[in-house]
């Protein structure tokens, strides 16, 4: 079994973002040679993700805005993790309700999505350098 490794890294200019990984993605599977497989990529920060969802400006509107008004709202006081000094609680919170890892099969050398599905990194606390792991794993 081959495996490849390679790590996106991310400094954000807003707090929150989402960013479509999807060519980075395809670029490491192609580099890696395996043709039957999967790829997992995984947000190494408890407060971000990586999913899977389509590339369309409207949903990821929709997406920032039900974190805020349904999910976690930013607001400070309303947490006790926020008690220890730091302002990120909510982005805790949305990194376990999207998820911090998705697994994209691998076929014919080719990520095998449905045919608007796309991978995304969705920052919740950022301006400062974070990264993901890109690892497929195949034949």
């Amino acid at each position: 079994m081959r495996s490849h490794t390679h790590y996106l890294w991310f400094n954000t200019k807003q707090r929150q973002e989402i960013i479509d990984i999807t060519e980075d993605i395809t670029a490491e599977v192609e580099k890696s040679g395996v043709q039957e497989g999967v790829v997992l990529v995984s947000a190494m920060h408890i407060s971000a993700s990586v999913f899977v969802n389509d590339h369309e400006s409207g949903l990821w509107h929709d997406i920032l805005e039900w974190l805020e008004g349904t999910i976690a709202p930013w607001d400070p006081k309303r947490y006790r993790h926020n008690e220890t000094g730091e302002d990120n609680a909510a982005a805790h919170l949305r990194s376990l309700t999207v998820g911090h890892e998705v697994i994209v099969p691998i076929t014919k050398g080719k990520l095998d999505f449905g045919p608007w599905q796309r991978v995304f990194y969705g920052e919740w606390d950022g301006q400062r350098k974070k990264r993901v792991i890109i690892k497929v794993l195949g034949e």
